[in-house]
């Protein structure tokens, strides 16, 4: 439990220093607008190629990943089905919803939380990695094509995908983790240094975003906000749960992988939000409801299953 307290303590504090900032007029909107697109743009390519070259891909050819990824597709399905049919939501507002809905915190919480609970920081890799390399480059790649103009087809959704810049962090780091090869020191000092500032930035922004930013529930349906956390924080852990067992995975295994389910959803889901105009109220709510939510979530699954 003292990685689900260190992890979520020190997320809650930046953030307040975002919401006590903007609240004593040191950053204004601006501010958050600057902060998310330095998260966006700079700090978080670097981090993720930074994380996955660390990473050991063989972790993510496994039992943990099928069940990792179906739990991700019935949330993501059930959100889409709902919003589409009670909501009327189109577009980019379903994929943003969508992500709020899947896309769990596997960075800063997931992290920590697997180190300290499941003693292997190597249990979040397969989420990390299913995240970084097939969900984010889709949602970006869609998104993208919600602007006027641009076309939807399927190779120019690839496309868009992979010259965005999260994408490339990401597919750098693949490659290095994958032939072993690592930046000079000269290089990778100034890039680790870039590579600090992303989870900062995005929770600054988020803190500002919370003072400054329309109230709790204020733009969306209280029933819709309900639904994306519920969906996040008790259905993706069910799922996921259900499928490792199924699949005859060892009992670390399926606890593993049930709390890197149970994760409340990733900031830069609001980072994205914010960088392409749609629904960032929806991903700074579900980011906070998800956050408090998540840790009963977390404490039953290790309760029951630890």
């Amino acid at each position: 439990m003292e990685g689900i307290v260190l992890g979520f303590v020190t997320v809650a504090a930046v953030i307040a220093v975002g919401a006590l900032s903007a609240h004593l007029g040191v950053l204004g909107a601006e501010a958050q607008a600057v902060l998310a697109r330095t998260a966006f743009f700079i700090g978080s390519p670097a981090l993720l190629m930074t994380t996955v070259a660390d990473a050991d891909v063989g972790d993510v050819i496994s039992g943990g990943l099928v069940a990792t990824a179906a739990g991700v597709a019935v949330a993501a399905v059930l959100y889409v089905v709902a919003a589409r049919w009670v909501w009327r939501r189109r577009g980019a507002d379903l994929v943003v919803g969508a992500l709020c809905s899947s896309y769990v915190n596997a960075g800063n919480l997931g992290l920590p939380i697997a180190a300290y609970v499941l003693g292997d920081a190597a249990y979040v890799a397969p989420t990390l990695l299913l995240q970084l390399l097939v969900l984010q480059p889709l949602a970006l790649g869609l998104l993208e094509g919600g602007a006027p103009g641009r076309s939807s087809s399927l190779g120019a959704v690839l496309g868009r995908a992979l010259s965005n810049p999260i994408t490339v962090g990401t597919l750098l780091g693949l490659l290095m983790s994958v032939t072993g090869w690592r930046l000079p020191e000269i290089v990778a000092a100034p890039v680790g240094l870039v590579a600090d500032l992303a989870v900062p930035a995005m929770l600054l922004a988020y803190g500002v975003a919370l003072r400054l930013g329309p109230r709790l529930g204020g733009q969306d349906p209280a029933a819709e906000v309900t639904v994306v956390v519920a969906l996040k924080v008790v259905v993706q852990p069910v799922v996921v749960w259900v499928a490792a067992t199924a699949l005859g995975l060892d009992g670390a295994t399926v606890l593993a992988v049930t709390v890197c389910s149970a994760l409340p959803t990733a900031q830069n889901v609001f980072v994205i939000a914010t960088r392409y105009g749609r629904r960032p109220s929806l991903a700074r709510d579900t980011v906070l409801l998800s956050t408090v939510a998540s840790t009963a979530s977390i404490a039953g699954v290790v309760a029951l299953l630890g």
